[in-house]
């Protein structure tokens, strides 16, 4: 990142650099808030950027910027997050992006004791490290990314956002797990996970949101949250981002029996284990594929792309079930995700046979979503659906840019 603002015309803004950590790809995004004066940001976080790196560890890489003139794209081999961020910040530098005021990161597990956004520091990164079991593909990442902003800018606060924070709410007969005591005081427990989407959707329906919520954010990881009152109550993801329902290659939830037999007949260590259970399953194992848009494709031919949307909606399904029993019904349905937003077909099915809770989707509103709803979210039921469906194109790189604002704004305050 430069020193020279671009053209100056941030010099008194705030900036948020948001970065999301990926097992094999990084992304961020820059946001700018204007000051009222020198000791408080007001603004909301407007975006004026967006990047990111592929292919991480392969020879294959790509850094890629969008947002000041032209596109700018670097390819070549970047070894870790070390280097992709090394990348980004280079691309940023010769863009003359304005400097970071503060970093925001996405952490997927925050635990036991982490359920509101934190400042970085020594003692933080340790207790993430020690949360890498809960959420073996997403923690490494995220602390890889924390670290090594911290070996470039070692004067630059960083704001840890967890997305297990907004299911802090639950109540204890869904957080807790039928297991003995002790374990779980070893913190063995639902958590549930895509919370900084599930607070952005949230943000979007105003001070007077229904009582009645349920949100399914569907991607190559998907849960859906149960929202009584606008507060989280129930959610499909449990200890790991692994269960709930199915997903792009995690099995979602599994008898456990499965497990002790994989354990015991066929001798799987538990790292072959978790790779067959996050990487191998879902909709890659039925389908041949995990990308929804090709299965999509292949269905009117193809037995396994059909069985394996079917299997994926039909799941989806009996959560929206579960959980209108858990609200005593439904006021308001939306997804969001990458599926969510633009598989208009997932969507139908999902809702096909959901009539007895009042959920009726309008199959043309239905199809003229995909894509090109607005941010408040776009209406896909019928008028006279007792339950309204929505689509809302989520924003976690914003929940994170205004959580990071907020406390830096707060120590500046001090």
């Amino acid at each position: 990142m430069s020193d020279a603002r671009t053209n100056d015309e941030h010099a008194t803004d705030d900036v948020v650099l948001c970065i999301n950590a990926g097992s094999s790809s990084l992304k961020f995004a820059m946001f700018v808030a204007s000051r009222s004066g020198p000791a408080v940001a007001t603004g909301e976080p407007r975006q004026i950027a967006t990047g990111g790196v592929e292919r991480l560890g392969g020879d294959d890489g790509r850094a890629w910027l969008h947002g000041f003139g032209p596109p700018a794209e670097r390819t070549g081999k970047f070894a870790d997050h070390a280097a992709a961020l090394d990348a980004s910040f280079a691309l940023l530098e010769a863009a003359r992006a304005p400097t970071a005021t503060v970093v925001g990161h996405r952490v997927v597990h925050g635990g036991a004791n982490h359920v509101a956004p934190a400042r970085v520091d020594d003692a933080l990164v340790t207790e993430l490290k020690a949360l890498v079991p809960l959420a073996p593909l997403h923690m490494p990442a995220a602390i890889a990314g924390i670290q090594a902003v911290s070996a470039r800018f070692s004067e630059l606060p960083q704001v840890a956002c967890f997305d297990t924070a907004f299911h802090r709410t639950m109540p204890d007969i869904a957080r807790r797990l039928p297991l003995p005591d002790a374990i779980d005081r070893e913190g063995v427990r639902r958590y549930g996970f895509h919370g900084l989407s599930y607070e952005y959707v949230m943000s979007t329906l105003g001070d007077a949101p229904p009582s009645r919520i349920v949100i399914a954010h569907l991607g190559n990881g998907s849960s859906l949250v149960a929202v009584k009152d606008g507060k989280a109550v129930d959610t499909t993801m449990g200890f790991t981002p692994a269960g709930g329902v199915m997903m792009g290659t995690r099995t979602g939830d599994l008898d456990p029996g499965v497990l002790v037999y994989l354990l015991r007949e066929k001798n799987l260590s538990a790292d072959a284990l978790e790779d067959l259970v996050e990487r191998k399953s879902g909709l890659a194992a039925i389908g041949g594929v995990s990308d929804v848009k090709t299965l999509l494709t292949r269905a009117s031919s193809d037995d396994r792309a059909r069985l394996a949307l079917s299997m994926f909606a039909y799941s989806v399904r009996k959560a929206i079930g579960a959980f209108a029993a858990v609200l005593g019904g439904i006021d308001l349905l939306i997804f969001t995700g990458g599926i969510g937003e633009h598989a208009a077909a997932v969507r139908a099915d999902i809702g096909a046979g959901l009539e007895h809770l009042g959920i009726r989707i309008d199959s043309r509103r239905n199809e003229g979503a995909n894509g090109d709803h607005e941010r408040a979210g776009t209406v896909i039921s019928v008028d006279d659906s007792r339950c309204t469906v929505r689509v809302v194109a989520t924003d976690e790189d914003l929940v994170i840019a205004r959580h990071a604002l907020a406390l830096v704004s707060a120590r500046r305050t001090r």
